[in-house]
Parts: structure tokens; sequence; C-alpha cells
């Protein structure tokens, strides 16, 4: 006798979220982290090594975020990027081309 048996398990309720603030304090916190320990790494004149690593932390936030948040999560990550990982240290500057592609690469992470 052949007995018919459900493969799923029915519908999975969808995970809520995490909210906006909540996803730029990691923002806020995990670009600070990521800019200080590759300065102190690697240096702080390397921001070929900073966009990469930043670009990955707001791709990771924005998985358990609501789309809404991709926009405050990449301007925090380009004001670390831009603050800290390029001298000076600390002032922020805008080079048009450059600052214009990190900004787009940050979105679209």
């Amino acid at each position: 006798m052949i007995k018919w048996m459900p493969l799923g398990t029915g519908a999975r309720p969808v995970p809520q979220p995490v909210a906006t603030p909540l996803v730029w304090a990691g923002a806020f916190a995990g670009a600070l982290a990521l800019v200080a320990c590759l300065n102190t790494v690697v240096g702080p004149d390397r921001p070929e090594l900073a966009l990469p690593a930043l670009s990955v932390l707001a791709a990771v936030l924005g998985l358990c975020a609501r789309f809404t948040a991709a926009p405050g999560t990449a301007l925090l990550c380009w004001l670390f990027l831009n603050g800290f990982a390029i001298p000076p240290a600390g002032t922020l500057t805008w080079a048009g081309h450059r600052d214009t592609t990190w900004l787009a690469c940050l979105f679209a992470a």
C-alpha cells in the first residue's frame, strides 16, 4: 500500500525586519570598527580595502533590514570611509567622481 506524505511543513512565517534605528546603529558601530581596524592593520591611506569591507557590512545589514534603511546605512558607511579611511583623517571632502562612485557602490550593496 502506498501512503502519501506531505513534503512541506506548511506556510512559514516571514521574519520581521530589524528596526531602522537599530540597523543604523549597527552601521555606525560596524563602520567605526572596520575603519579603525583597517587603519591599524594596513594604514590609513588604503581606501581600496576599506570600500569593499564597508560594502560587505552594508550588504549584511541590508539582509535583515527594511529597504528604507539602505540610504542611511550607505551614508553612514560613506562618512566613515571619507572621514577616516583617507587622509587627512577627520576631514570630510568631496572629490566628485570618486565619492559618487563610492556612494553608488555602497547604495548598491
